[in-house]
């Protein structure tokens, strides 16, 4: 029985910031899927990772993601990659979360550059946060998802054993872990595909 619902935050509660690299790797002159490409590479250790997990600052971030492009003969301007993580919330998406609170625990897994009371996302998220029984951001607490520790944070936090999860992300490779700890999983495409499938996984509207 679903005891709970987590949700991702960029590209599942707001638009997906690969919509905004898109549009930068468009403008640049870069082919499609380049930022893609490079957050893929090394996926552990390179610098969104390390940026993720804190263990570099902004300017950290920019200089060796810069280099990790000039690696493969690419040119990147690392802070109009930064400036595309600031999504739009979106609205149906937030009505089905705030439904939820109302009967179950809910939990925001979110990989984040810097702690969202201090950065530009805590605007986009004004309200939203506040519906959530935990939040577990890796810039908090120094690891990341896939890794699996970030998610048992989460069922530690709210008091569930996974399998009484059900976890929503747009990444395959955040939602992998998830479902071999038992979890529930819906891959964030179609947002209103999504809240439909999470609506038959938790039994009443969200709508």
């Amino acid at each position: 029985m679903i005891g709970a619902v987590l949700f991702d935050f960029g590209g599942v509660l707001t638009s997906s910031p690969f919509e905004a690299f898109a549009a930068y790797e468009a403008e640049a002159g870069l082919s499609p899927d380049t930022i893609r490409r490079l957050n893929s590479t090394n996926p552990d250790d390179n610098a969104w990772a390390r940026m993720e997990r804190r263990e570099v600052d902004e300017a950290g971030f920019c200089e060796l993601f810069e280099a990790e492009a000039a690696a493969l003969g690419l040119v990147v301007d690392a802070r109009r990659v930064l400036a595309g993580l600031r999504g739009e919330l979106r609205p149906a998406m937030v009505e089905a979360l705030r439904r939820c609170s109302e009967r179950l625990r809910t939990a925001l897994l979110t990989n984040n550059v810097a702690p969202m009371a201090e950065s530009a996302e805590a605007g986009a998220a004004s309200g939203v946060v506040d519906l959530f029984d935990v939040v577990v951001e890796s810039s908090v607490v120094g690891c990341r998802k896939p890794e699996l520790r970030f998610y048992e944070i989460a069922c530690e936090g709210l008091g569930v054993e996974p399998a009484a999860c059900v976890f929503l992300d747009d990444l395959g490779i955040n939602l992998k872990p998830a479902r071999a700890m038992g979890m529930t999983t819906v891959k964030v495409v179609d947002p209103d595909a999504a809240i439909a499938e999470l609506e038959a996984v938790v039994g009443f509207p969200l709508g």
